[in-house]
């Protein structure tokens, strides 16, 4: 999910700050999922205008990611609390990170990665926009 130059993360409980993530469901492409995954785990209801950046390997567990760049119609607050049903019930702490600023050691290893990812894709897109 992208407003602006920001990206929204969340803080887990556990886990650090991570990207809205899930598994893709049978019969699902992956852009119904991403918004899928962004209702179930922001509470976000209205998102649309999935852009797909493509597969990503994670080097981990074999997954594969496929990242989307989502975005809303009206401004979203600087940072809300939602409680998703994953693991029994989670309290997500939604706000935006500055998509070219360097992650916290609060991120997740792997979602720091992700990040980076995201901004070589997305970047690339922009170059080609605005050339």
């Amino acid at each position: 999910m992208l407003q602006g130059s920001k990206l929204l993360v969340f803080r887990h409980p556990s886990a650090g700050i991570q990207l809205v993530k899930g598994t893709i469901e049978p019969g699902e492409g992956p852009a119904a999922a991403a918004l899928r995954e962004l209702r179930e785990e922001s509470g976000i209801a209205d998102a649309a205008n999935c852009e797909d950046l493509g597969l990503w390997d994670a080097d981990y567990e074999g997954q594969i990611w496929s990242l989307q760049l989502c975005t809303v119609s009206q401004a979203l607050p600087e940072s809300w609390q939602h409680r998703c049903g994953d693991d029994g019930g989670l309290d997500l702490r939604f706000f935006w990170h500055e998509i070219n600023a360097e992650p916290s050691e609060e991120w997740h290893l792997l979602f720091q990665r992700a990040l980076e990812q995201i901004r070589r894709r997305s970047g690339r897109r922009s170059r080609r926009l605005f050339r």
